[in-house]
């Protein structure tokens, strides 16, 4: 029960977190594959799950790569990527 995750905005922090640990780890295959699922699950997914992704998740490994210098367009799948432009053009940066 310790590691339960209730909410999608909470298994999208999680996922997020498994992401970033990919990268720090350099295990880049499995960092793109965790991208490539959550890149479906925002094409695919219900509105809340589209919401859980792009708020949560692309906002979270995104700001994560930025400070650690990393590019994000190599590995940010397209639609991804086009969330990560909206929010950055979005918020004034």
């Amino acid at each position: 029960m310790k590691n339960q995750v209730n909410t999608i905005y909470q298994q999208a922090q999680r996922f997020a977190e498994i992401t970033k640990t990919a990268i720090v780890k350099g295990n880049i295959e499995r960092a793109k594959k965790c991208l490539a699922v959550a890149e479906r699950l925002f094409l695919t997914g219900s509105n809340e799950t589209q919401n859980a992704i792009a708020n949560v998740y692309v906002f979270s490994v995104s700001t994560f790569m930025e400070l650690r210098h990393c590019s994000i367009s190599n590995l940010f799948p397209k639609s991804l990527k086009a969330e990560y432009l909206k929010q950055i053009n979005t918020s004034g940066i």
